[in-house]
């Protein structure tokens, strides 16, 4: 067994496959550095250095063989945060070698490529939430500031819906599970990595001040409008799942 040890990234991950085959690893595993955990003391330990041209010329194979929208899948699978995912992408790129002319992500006979579309449709799903779920508050700086806490790493997924949408206004979504997240200043839409992790104390003492004043009348509002008589709790969760409550003003 032959463990193959990556940054984390993208690219990193796609400098191992591509190693995988260059040096024509047969018994072989790809763990990030971050969760490898040494069990077999057998196991020969191969650092992979990530290399942008390696990973390009991956990236450029499957293009040809899945098509960029099967590298996106792919993408979702990583972002996924699967314990198996470098596995099941090692799979898919090893059989996307096998049978170029087919488009091996339709191949649902095989496990790992039923793995790979349950895992896609659950991110889809997530992604689709946070669209719908986040709530901005308006800071003393007029940027407006917004915390998500997905189960998957969404938060590529879901810049180019923000940017599109909100361009107006400067903007921030943060990621408290993962300490990082997209700031959008009018000109530039990019990820931020802060030093520490958000102060939830301090930071509400730096909501603008009418922002208090707007979630008090929503929240009002909210509870006006509300039917006491047409109450369907279970239908309620159904649309909006308990764990999406805490991004609500509403439900504060």
């Amino acid at each position: 067994m032959t463990t193959l040890l990556y940054d984390g990234s993208f690219d990193g991950l796609f400098t191992a496959v591509f190693e995988v085959f260059e040096y024509r690893y047969q018994d072989v595993e790809i763990v990030s550095k971050e969760r490898f955990h040494q069990e077999n003391i057998f196991a020969e330990i191969h650092e992979v250095i990530t290399q942008n041209d390696k990973s390009e010329r991956v990236l450029n194979k499957l293009e040809q063989n899945i098509g960029r929208s099967g590298i996106h899948q792919l993408l979702k699978v990583f972002l996924s945060e699967d314990p198996e995912l470098e596995q099941l992408i090692l799979s898919a790129i090893k059989q996307s070698i096998k049978h170029p002319e087919e488009n091996i992500l339709q191949n649902y006979a095989d496990n790992d490529i039923l793995k790979i579309s349950k895992i896609c449709k659950s991110v889809d799903r997530e992604r689709h939430r946070m669209t719908a779920f986040v709530r901005f508050e308006k800071m003393k700086d007029d940027v407006f500031f917004a915390k998500i806490d997905p189960d998957f790493n969404v938060t590529p997924l879901i810049l180019k819906h923000f940017k599109d949408r909100y361009q107006d206004q400067k903007w921030m979504i943060y990621d408290l599970k993962r300490n990082y997240g997209i700031l959008y200043d009018l000109e530039n839409c990019d990820f931020f990595y802060p030093d520490e992790k958000l102060d939830l104390h301090q930071y509400q003492q730096k909501f603008h001040d009418e922002e208090t004043q707007y979630q008090t009348l929503w929240q009002r509002y909210f509870t006006k409008t509300n039917i006491v008589e047409r109450k369907n709790l279970k239908l309620h969760i159904q649309h909006v799942p308990r764990r999406y409550w805490k991004y609500l003003t509403e439900k504060n």
